[in-house]
């Protein structure tokens, strides 16, 4: 982290990396929560819609981190 008077801040791509990495993260404990909050067919396909975010959420980061790279 670089400091600038007392304040740290981070570089874009770990803003990018953690921001990806918790939105994933939500996304798997939010399609959990979903699948097990009752046992109705329509919450549990919630949960599965909402689980197939996972994957997507961390390909759009990766496609994005590999952008940045070439831009250097």
């Amino acid at each position: 982290m670089i400091s600038h008077g007392g304040i740290h801040q981070m570089k874009p791509e770990t803003v990018l990396r953690v921001t990806t990495l918790l939105a994933a993260a939500a996304s798997l404990v939010l399609s959990v929560w979903l699948y097990f909050q009752s046992d109705s067919i329509e919450d549990r396909l919630n949960g599965i819609y909402v689980g197939v975010w996972v994957p997507s959420i961390l390909a759009l980061g990766a496609f994005m981190l590999a952008g940045k790279s070439k831009e250097k």
